[in-house]
């Protein structure tokens, strides 16, 4: 179905090639996972399939690659329509009507199908993703996770060949992402469909791939081969791997499940251990200087002495028609992480977006330290708290990662490369010079971060920091965001990304239609929860194990526990 003939794609201004040797071919019928770190070039080889590459991106593209007998070079993406769907990092740039029954039936119309055909394949698609009750509503009205799955549909709508994703769960939470995965299955085992799919959250996808291409290294080529044997040399890997390869399994679980069915022996060497938990107060000594004791001034007044970062009561937001938030209370305190999490649409950006000022409420009260957002002039709000929003670009207007760095410095009245030190520890090895349009999802996140950060905001709130980003960026964040609780700021992030809150959090807190239904330690909420504990926790159960880093630490030098 796919073929590709001694590959390479060099971009103009470049070193050297970001993809090169790519000699393989890619059966009809198969799903296959494009695996590697950020930046080796696996959207670069996605866009050499749909014809984005060099069409579109520009840069040198040499060899061939063939898709269903069609060559790329001398076939434009309009020209692979009615054989390839694409569906990229940014569900918004794929955008181009208001609604979403029309973005399902634009594709067709596009290539002149049958009114009857269009209303049948929009009725099937509606059901197979969820969208039922969504049919009607403004694309813009949506949720992040709710505008992915759209994107997904848009593209199934027209029956293609070949469908090529990039990060096509990144956005969801963890039901919907299965859902979106079992869809997928369905398309290759019924009707022969070809996947080519880029993920960084590989414990939701590497179970489902037939096979797995390793991109290991930039300018490597690619490997193609069985996803058990290619994660034992994978520079990245999901938890239930690492847990393998702590323990010296072999042939390595690729699931739960078949993890759970070979650590009896490692449950026994756990069973005298107890996980360590992070430190969830933090000391007076190490709260922001200059800050918190102005706060806790501020609160002696009140019947609570203890300084609140966030204090949230009663509150209702309603967006349009929609009751968006409704009897909401949260108290968030410095140094404390807490984690957001709840299907798409269940007001978690919402929670955000009121905390930072963006939306009034309803009804209720929100104070951040001692101020009310939304009657708080956005200079001295930055002050108290800062948002990385889902989409990152809402916070990148300059020509340069430099000049972004410079004004973000300026904002914060922050000293000269202030900003620049914190994108180097997030985003080593990118050039002053870069243009933010030419950084890739999880980069554009990183600068978004750093640019927040310059300010120091004593809260910080991130919504889906994680998305975009691979396992080696992800334990930066994780080191970064780990050093600002404990210098006592306080830490507000949205996620579906339950390995992260697993890693993090001090607190989860669930919301489901607008109203918080869990509010607890991280290891009280997710170990009780199957659709939000992490995949050591499945595996370990009943025993409240996060994380293989705490698995590590119990087994000590001792660590081989096959």
């Amino acid at each position: 179905m796919i073929r590709f003939e001694d590959v390479s794609v060099t971009y103009e201004g470049a070193v050297g090639p970001t993809v090169q040797g790519v000699d393989l071919t890619v059966p009809e019928g198969e799903l296959v996972l494009l695996v590697g770190p950020s930046g080796v070039g696996k959207s670069t080889l996605l866009g050499t399939v749909s014809g984005l590459v060099p069409h579109f991106t520009g840069g040198t593209l040499r060899g061939r690659v063939t898709v269903a007998g069609r060559d790329t070079r001398t076939h434009k993406p309009r020209e692979l329509a009615d054989v390839v769907g694409t569906v990229g990092q940014d569900p918004l740039a794929h955008f181009v009507t208001d609604t979403v029954e029309d973005e399902l039936a634009y594709g067709m119309e596009s290539l002149g199908l049958a009114p009857d055909v269009m209303r049948r394949r929009v009725e099937e698609t509606l059901d197979l993703l969820g969208l039922a009750g969504l049919r009607d509503r403004p694309i813009a009205t949506l949720s992040g996770g709710q505008r992915q799955r759209v994107a997904i549909g848009s593209v199934l709508t027209p029956h293609p060949r070949v469908l090529v994703l990039d990060e096509p769960t990144s956005a969801l939470d963890p039901a919907a992402a299965e859902e979106v995965l079992a869809v997928l299955q369905r398309l290759v085992h019924d009707l022969g469909t070809t996947v080519l799919m880029a993920e960084h959250r590989l414990e939701r996808v590497v179970q489902y791939a037939d096979q797995v291409l390793l991109l290991a290294a930039p300018g490597e080529p690619p490997v193609l081969g069985d996803p058990a044997e290619l994660m034992a040399r994978s520079p990245v890997f999901p938890p239930v791997v690492a847990l393998g390869r702590l323990a010296g399994w072999s042939p390595l679980p690729l699931t739960v499940r078949d993890a759970r069915r070979r650590a009896g022996a490692l449950r026994e060497r756990l069973a005298d251990h107890a996980p360590r938990r992070e430190e969830t107060a933090v000391r007076p000594a190490a709260r922001p200087s200059g800050r918190w004791p102005r706060l806790r001034k501020e609160r002696m007044d009140g019947t609570d002495k203890t300084p609140a970062a966030a204090r949230v009561e009663r509150l209702a937001v309603r967006r349009g028609r929609v009751e968006a938030l409704r009897r909401v209370d949260l108290t968030v305190t410095p140094g404390e992480t807490v984690a957001l999490m709840g299907r798409n649409g269940a007001g978690k950006s919402t929670l955000l977006s009121t905390l930072v000022g963006l939306l009034e409420p309803t009804s209720g009260t929100v104070r951040v330290g001692g101020a009310v957002p939304h009657r708080t002039a956005p200079r001295e709000l930055v002050r108290h708290v800062g948002l990385v929003p889902q989409e990152p670009r809402d916070l990148l207007y300059a020509d340069t990662v430099s000049a972004e760095c410079a004004a973000a410095d300026r904002d914060a009245d922050a000293a000269p490369g202030t900003c620049r030190a914190l994108v180097s520890e997030l985003l080593p090895g990118i050039a002053d010079d870069t243009h933010p349009r030419d950084l890739s999802e999880g980069q554009r996140l990183a600068l978004a971060l750093a640019i927040v950060l310059t300010a120091r905001p004593p809260l910080l709130l991130l919504d889906e920091p994680t998305r975009g980003l691979d396992y080696a960026a992800k334990a930066r964040l994780v080191t970064v965001l780990r050093g600002l609780a404990a210098e006592g700021h306080a830490i507000v992030l949205a996620t579906h990304d339950v390995e992260l809150a697993a890693e993090i959090a001090h607190r989860v807190v669930i919301l489901a239609d607008g109203e918080v239904v869990a509010d607890g330690p991280t290891p009280q909420i997710v170990v009780s929860s199957p659709s939000f504990a992490p995949q050591v926790t499945k595996v370990l159960a009943p025993r409240e194990w996060l994380t293989v880093a705490q698995v590590r630490e119990a087994l000590g030098p001792a660590r081989d526990a096959s």
